[in-house]
């Protein structure tokens, strides 16, 4: 069984999404007569020194010319179902995967050019955008289940799926910067963290951390390996660290459709499956300094822990090969 301590509004985004969002969308809207920035909220504790983010003025969702190729939900906002098959894909999938792979690496490791104090999360999915898109290709979560953006830009204590803004960036701050295309008919995803300016030395530890809880659960990726080992990996490291995973989040299949399955937990858990070559999924633990409950904004899509606490999340798309596995977005 898994663990019944989830705490979360929700124990994955896939399943999530699929049994409720679908049936209640939102529509995200805002005028910028009336917009207020929210009241500044500074954090001072045992997690740091920090601000406390809460969503600002969202800008109109950008165009994608004509002839770049869309994945289905641009014009329905609600992707195909997939099947509960995990899918073993041939050479020529392969192929395809591995450059959309690498395009979505090459898009994220240029983000750091444009990270300043100063700077906001939409001007970073403004030029992100005319990457993509001036590459042919298409900025997955751009309309997928109506996300207004075409990437996710997550501070502070946002968690997952912070929708860019106008708040300028600060000193201080730390974000996770998600990068999804789709290239040639498949999707390639990855995230890590940024740091903007200095940044306190408890936000460091919960960066180093992360990322050697995602880098130790593809090491034990393999032919026959179970899938739950991968979050009994992360929250071992997690817990002697005194830091939580946030189970809200998951791990998913990922090919011509955006998510599919496996489900990837990233905490103990007891998940059926072995992984098989030819499977591609990833992995994106979320780590807190804090607890493990998350609550979604009124946006529908913003995630933040309830205590306030900073969140750390590093992601990369894995495939299973004979000898083990590959990491496509490294």
């Amino acid at each position: 069984m898994l663990r019944k301590n989830l705490i979360s509004n929700f124990s994955s985004s896939r399943i999530f999404f699929n049994e409720i969002f679908r049936n209640n969308p939102k529509i995200l809207s805002c005028k910028c007569s009336s917009f207020i920035p929210p009241e500044q909220k500074i954090n001072n504790n045992s997690f740091g020194k920090y601000e406390v983010v809460l969503p600002w003025l969202v800008s109109a969702r950008k165009k994608v010319p004509s002839y770049i190729p869309k994945p289905l939900y641009y014009e329905t906002l609600f992707p195909e179902d997939t099947n509960d098959i995990i899918e073993i894909k041939n050479d020529n999938q392969i192929e395809c995967i591995r450059e959309s792979c690498l395009f979505a690496k090459t898009i994220l490791n240029n983000v750091g050019l444009f990270i300043k104090p100063g700077v906001t999360t939409d001007y970073l999915d403004e030029q992100i955008h005319e990457m993509i898109i001036n590459n042919g290709a298409y900025p997955s979560p751009l309309n997928y289940r109506d996300f207004p953006k075409s990437i996710c830009t997550s501070v502070n204590n946002v968690a997952c799926h912070g929708i860019p803004d106008n708040r300028p960036l600060q000193n201080g701050d730390i974000l996770n910067v998600d990068i999804t295309v789709y290239l040639n008919g498949y999707h390639g995803d990855c995230s890590k963290m940024f740091v903007v300016g200095e940044i306190d030395s408890e936000a460091k530890r919960l960066i180093n951390i992360t990322k050697s809880c995602l880098n130790a659960a593809i090491k034990i990726c393999k032919p026959n390996e179970n899938f739950c080992n991968i979050g009994n990996v992360i929250e071992a490291i997690a817990d002697e660290n005194k830091l939580s995973v946030v189970p809200a989040f998951v791990g998913h299949g990922i090919g011509q459709y955006f998510h599919g399955p496996p489900d990837i937990f990233h905490f103990a858990n007891d998940y059926p499956g072995k992984m098989c070559p030819g499977m591609t999924f990833t992995i994106e633990p979320v780590l807190s300094q804090g607890g493990n409950e998350i609550e979604i904004l009124d946006d529908g899509w913003t995630a933040v822990t309830t205590d306030d606490a900073r969140t750390a999340q590093f992601e990369h798309t894995i495939l299973i090969t004979n000898q083990g596995c590959d990491i496509l977005t490294y």
